[in-house]
């Protein structure tokens, strides 16, 4: 047997790997970053390093040759003005279609009924019951969406919480002591929603140890009491509690008042799954006068705390501005609005060029090396983002002139190719950055989707067919919706091959109940 040489022998090799540089890791960092993050790491950077200072007379400059230019086309095309109130776009949730734009990769466009005629008090009042409570919901809540407010201008916006609004009335009320205490840690319990988010027993347990002899029923008393505190219903154990509360505070000659609480103290069940034949046929009612009972449940508010001072705006100033030019194209410019340049301060470079000791010459050294990075870095972040801008831009011009439904079939790989980027530097410049178009403000990760093929050979976007499918839901008979396979059907007459399955899967992605939710009382 051949014995083994088990020596150990030291040997040389030569390999190669790839360090990201401070520069390189900086740039990357840059690249990621939301304008507003930008923003805040360009004041802090200019804060620590004396080299650097803001451009403002290039802000300025910038700013208004972009507006005399777009004045110019607009006199000339009577297009619309991305500058407008400084572009300024106002973030407020939807539950259904905005025509003005979303940042939700589902977004897609509004558009209204076109049988007013016919009312639903429940699928068409702002409390709909499907987002009365989650527990009885069957379509899935809407999407964010972005909309242009020309007329309104920021203002400010209040601190005040829910917490401290009922707080506020607890200073004003009678309550003092042990009963103070536990409406204390009542409120504190209590979520955004307006809802108790914590068992009475629970709260009970906290207190027992802190407040001598409390009982479970102190604790219930002064519960109620807070329950009518405003918005009335607040601190609810559950919807059909707040709604009750609401019922019992309205004068004792409301019409309907009593049939109202009977349906939602008995059949709320019923109630939620839109079961009207089963709710006239339990409370031995004709569809008139349902009609008026529900009328009633939807002037009441299933969500107090969804109406209380702490609901704020969220602001958000675009990126890019999509310009139309003379010939009818349309291009993307950097928003100056977004766009703060940084320079190197004269007076210390000045000061570098007179250094006489060795110290001071590595000082300014150093701080003025850092000071070229970051400029190179912001330099660089924006020359990306407007060449992925003006990419998608060329080829979304259908959606440009026609919105969400002409959307082209889009991924991170084909704008990567054309502009010869990675697919990585793709994803980071287009997240949490914002473009104005004519159709509204949009994330330039909206539009970005998946294809579909269709009966010519061609693709379609699934954004497209998403908004597509919204467009026929609301365009619908109320008394007989569209089933998934009519939806199917009528997508294929479209030219887009459209399975029922994924029909529904599109449908229940932005927020569309089966067409048996939304069948309409008539």
């Amino acid at each position: 047997m051949v014995g083994l040489n088990l020596n150990l022998k030291t040997r040389a090799t030569q390999t190669q790997s790839q360090m990201l540089t401070p520069q390189m890791q900086q740039a990357i960092k840059l690249l990621q970053l939301s304008s507003i993050e930008l923003q805040q790491q360009i004041r802090q950077t200019v804060d620590l390093n004396p080299m650097l200072e803001i451009d403002d007379d290039y802000h300025s400059s910038m700013e208004e040759s972009y507006e005399d230019m777009i004045a110019k086309e607009n006199s000339e095309n009577g297009e619309y003005d991305p500058f407008d109130n400084d572009a300024s776009i106002k973030s407020q949730e939807i539950d259904g279609l905005d025509s003005s734009g979303t940042i939700d990769e589902n977004g897609t466009i509004q558009s209204e009924n076109k049988d007013s005629t016919v009312q639903d008090p429940i699928l068409n009042s702002p409390q709909e019951l499907s987002r009365i409570d989650d527990n009885y919901s069957a379509a899935p809540r809407g999407s964010k969406g972005l909309a242009i407010d020309n007329d309104s201008v920021y203002e400010g916006e209040t601190t005040e919480t829910l917490q401290d609004h009922l707080m506020m009335q607890l200073e004003l009320s009678p309550l003092d002591g042990n009963d103070k205490l536990i409406a204390n840690s009542i409120i504190d319990a209590i979520d955004d929603s307006g809802y108790l988010s914590e068992s009475v027993e629970s709260i009970y347990e906290s207190l027992k140890d802190t407040i001598i002899n409390i009982e479970l029923e102190d604790v219930t008393t002064v519960l109620k009491i807070v329950q009518h505190y405003d918005p009335i219903g607040v601190g609810s154990r559950n919807v059909q509690e707040c709604l009750l509360i609401q019922l019992n505070e309205l004068p004792s000659d409301t019409p309907y008042k009593d049939t109202a609480s009977k349906l939602i103290k008995l059949y709320i069940n019923l109630l939620a799954n839109k079961d009207y034949r089963g709710i006239c046929q339990k409370l031995s009612l004709k569809e008139e006068a349902l009609k008026k009972v529900l009328a009633l449940i939807c002037s009441l508010n299933p969500r107090p705390g969804n109406f209380s001072p702490s609901k704020k705006t969220d602001f958000i100033i675009p990126d890019v501005i999509v310009v139309k030019r003379s010939d009818g194209s349309y291009t993307a410019e950097l928003n100056p609005s977004a766009n703060t340049k940084v320079r190197i301060n004269e007076d210390y470079r000045n000061y570098a060029n007179h250094a006489t000791t060795k110290e001071e010459k590595q000082f300014f050294k150093d701080y003025m090396q850092e000071a070229n990075w970051f400029i190179q870095s912001i330099e660089k972040r924006n020359e990306t983002l407007l060449k992925v801008s003006r990419c998608i831009v060329e080829h979304q011009k259908e959606f440009m002139e026609k919105g969400a439904c002409a959307m082209q079939p889009m991924v991170l790989n084909d704008v990567a190719t054309e502009i010869s980027m990675h697919e990585s530097t793709i994803s980071r410049i287009t997240t949490q950055k914002f473009i104005y178009t004519p159709q509204g403000t949009y994330e330039l990760k909206y539009f970005f989707s998946s294809s579909v093929g269709s009966e010519d050979g061609s693709e379609a976007s699934s954004t497209a067919i998403k908004a597509k499918i919204k467009e026929l839901v609301s365009g619908e008979d109320p008394k007989k919706p569209l089933s998934d396979n009519k939806i199917s059907d009528l997508l294929n007459e479209y030219g887009m091959n459209v399975a029922r399955r994924t029909v529904a899967k599109y449908r229940e992605a932005i927020g569309i109940p089966a067409s048996s939710m939304r069948k309409k009382l008539i």
